[in-house]
């Protein structure tokens, strides 16, 4: 029996020598020390061994799984070192190459364009505040004197939650919401995203607007027109031609869309401008006492006026951006222009 385990230790250890792979090694450590081993059997039948021979035998096997156990283990160590060495040698790096310089981002043009109007208006007093995206039809629309079945509804295609919850088409509830809360003096700047279901290469279901909205006691149209004329002065230059031109919103009464002379073609006519010379900047209008009755206020006593604007349009016409798409696709080659 002892000449056995002799026999078993010296084929065991030829078979790990011969083994190269984690496989191989694995076998020649099932075949013999596994629960089915060589090894294992052997000491399993110690029972036949002679009383005599039983404590020199258990003796022997146990230092030959000892010794099994070190040299497999050795392998796989010896195994696993040499992967890593064929692995580094094939990823080596050649370290006289030119680092690669990590890209900084870029501050977004409409982000951009925002954070000036804000600071614009906040110059004139205005302060910035915000509301919900997800809003109450009635803040949305019945509020600002537009009931369910008035034709302005349909000026503003909307995305509908339930029946009385939309995703906000401009950011006037935020306005709406103030109104309820604080009493005039108001004098507040409405920036934020909004939601319509457009989507070509000037409008997306998703865009940014901000809304001014002042209220006080005599405030007029003149107040209206010259906080508009110094704001478009200070975006796109002293020397910018604009007109005010008669328009309907039902929230206000009067109400004006304000023109910009074509910063593309200079008045000439372009694509830009439809060859007209004119581009559209925004809506006004003073604050219709439909909506003052609905927050409370006087309209005998207080007055205001109110206006928006998209900010990826004027995002598009001071960068001289073509296509509204450009601004989503966050590609970096783009944004790093602005």
């Amino acid at each position: 029996m002892i000449a056995d385990i002799q026999q078993l230790e010296k084929a065991a250890l030829a078979e790990l020598e011969n083994a190269r792979a984690e496989d191989s090694i694995l076998a020649v450590r099932t075949k013999y020390l596994g629960r089915k081993g060589l090894l294992t059997g052997l000491l399993r039948n110690i029972s036949q061994v002679p009383i005599d021979e039983k404590p020199l035998f258990g003796k022997r096997c146990n230092e030959v799984k000892e010794i099994l156990e070190t040299k497999i283990d050795e392998a796989l160590q010896l195994q696993t070192q040499g992967e890593k060495e064929e692995s580094l040698a094939r990823e080596k790096i050649d370290v006289t190459l030119p680092g690669r310089g990590i890209r900084s981002g870029r501050i977004h043009p409409v982000i951009q364009i925002r954070r000036e109007i804000c600071d614009i208006f906040a110059s004139f007093g205005f302060s910035v505040v915000e509301g919900p995206e997800v809003e109450l039809d009635y803040y949305n629309f019945e509020a600002l004197n537009i009931p369910k079945d008035h034709p302005a509804r349909d000026m503003q295609d909307t995305f509908y939650i339930e029946d009385n919850i939309v995703l906000r088409t401009h950011t006037s509830p935020v306005q709406v919401r103030i109104m309820e809360k604080v009493k005039p003096p108001v004098r507040i700047l409405c920036p934020g995203r909004v939601y319509r279901p457009d989507s070509d290469v000037s409008h997306t279901p998703m865009f940014h607007q901000i809304e001014g909205l002042l209220v006080d006691k005599g405030v007029s149209f003149a107040d209206l027109k010259g906080i508009l004329t110094a704001f478009l002065k200070k975006v796109f230059g002293d020397d910018t031609t604009l007109r005010f031109r008669p328009s309907f919103f039902p929230f206000t009464e009067p109400s004006a869309e304000v023109d910009i002379r074509c910063v593309i073609c200079q008045g000439k006519g372009c694509r830009v401008c439809g060859q007209s010379g004119w581009l559209e900047i925004l809506g006004s209008g003073m604050v219709d006492p439909a909506v003052f009755q609905n927050v409370g206020y006087d309209a005998e006593v207080y007055s205001g006026f109110a206006f928006g604007l998209g900010l990826e349009r004027i995002a598009m016409l001071k960068y001289g951006i073509t296509d509204i798409r450009l601004l989503f696709e966050n590609d970096i080659r783009f944004l790093k222009q602005f």
